[in-house]
């Protein structure tokens, strides 16, 4: 009776949801606690500000600047997780977010420049360990599935005066962007000015320095667009104006027209 209710719950965010086998009573019994005790803590830390009713928040949670931090429904942020949301606008986290363990989300360490913001869309579940930036601006779509130690830096530090410590020249901010329907694997490093379109895979490990275009299998150090998600094999890329890179065999038929 009880993995049926339960099931029903879940079955509202996940249509194709059903248990395992496996699944016994105690264990479902042990994890209705441990979420009664997350819902909770967010009721405590949060009493005094705008209550979240659907809000999940782990041990040793952070929030600094609460009132820069806008939650959606269904969010789960778990332990030792930290956030900062100084910045010009506020943090804002779409319905059924997941945010793994020990992460760090914050949009400004300096009162001397603040940076821009940091949204996270719709159905996104981000692994443990991950670093998200918000300087030049963070935006990730809806229906993402992201592995562990996941960083995002859309800022970058000037130091072509070689007269002047790197320290004291200052930043230049662009933002980042990913897109829907996107499967990031573990240890993904995106750099600041890098737009991913829907519905790429990046591989483990990858370095994206350069913007990818929709549709993408994506891997390297720095990554590179290896092919088609639909099996369409890049042999090689050349770069758009715009900094997207486009199939050789098609740029040269847009040349030729």
């Amino acid at each position: 009776m009880l993995k049926k209710f339960i099931a029903k719950i879940i079955k509202l965010k996940n249509p194709n949801f059903n248990f395992d086998e496996a699944v016994t009573s105690p264990i479902l019994i042990e994890m209705v606690l441990f979420k009664s005790a997350c819902w909770l803590r967010s009721l405590k830390m949060l009493l005094g500000l705008k209550f979240y009713p659907t809000l999940f928040l782990g041990k040793n949670v952070q929030l600094q600047y609460k009132s820069l931090i806008q939650f959606g429904k269904w969010n789960q942020i778990e332990d030792n997780v930290f956030i900062s949301a100084l910045g010009k606008k506020a943090i804002k986290f779409g319905n059924n977010v997941r945010i793994g363990a020990f992460s760090r989300i914050i949009t400004s360490t300096s009162f001397n420049k603040i940076g821009f913001t940091i949204s996270i869309g719709h159905n996104v579940g981000i692994g443990e360990f991950a670093y998200l930036g918000g300087g030049g601006g963070l935006d990730i779509g809806n229906d993402c599935i992201i592995g562990q130690f996941f960083s995002c830096h859309p800022e970058n530090h000037n130091f072509q005066d070689s007269e002047q410590l790197i320290r004291l020249q200052g930043v230049t901010r662009k933002g980042i962007k990913v897109g829907n329907n996107c499967w990031i694997g573990a240890k993904v490093t995106i750099l600041d000015g890098v737009t991913i379109g829907d519905n790429c895979v990046i591989a483990a490990g990858a370095v994206v320095t350069k913007s990818m275009p929709a549709n993408t299998v994506v891997g390297g150090i720095p990554a590179k667009a290896i092919k088609s998600t639909k099996g369409e094999k890049f042999v090689e890329h050349v770069y758009s104006k715009n900094g997207l890179p486009m199939d050789l065999t098609q740029n040269l038929k847009n040349q030729l027209n």
